[in-house]
């Protein structure tokens, strides 16, 4: 029997093989655990980390009640989306990471859509 982390791997792969990032448009790559959020933009032709987010930042998490939450979700979907901005990237590559499109990755994803990311 396969386990639902091992499913979501599978799933994750299979996705990968159809996007990747590039330096004018870098993967916006969604990873969530039980207790955090993370959001991460990826240039996959230099293997680079151009800027990240997540509820372990304290500048995020201070103003927040639960970081497991769909309100922690969209403060880090707005914060990466203003990192990106900063760095000169208004178009990503939206990576779900296995996970289904609903919840806090879609609440993440619109939140950097209304903060002025393209996907």
């Amino acid at each position: 029997m396969i386990s639902k982390g091992e499913a979501r791997r599978e799933r994750h792969i299979r996705l990968r093989k159809k996007l990747s990032g590039t330096p004018e448009r870098p993967r916006l790559f969604v990873r969530r655990s039980l207790h955090h959020i993370y959001a991460v933009l990826i240039d996959d032709a230099k293997g680079h980390t151009l800027a990240m987010a997540s509820t372990l930042d304290e500048s995020l998490a201070t103003g927040l009640s639960s970081k497991t939450n769909l309100a922690a979700a969209q403060a880090v979907g707005s914060a990466i989306a203003s990192k990106a901005k900063a760095a000169g990237i208004s178009q990503v590559v939206f990576d779900r990471g296995g996970y289904k499109y609903h919840g806090r990755v879609r609440a993440l994803a619109d939140a950097a859509r209304e903060a002025g990311l393209t996907f």
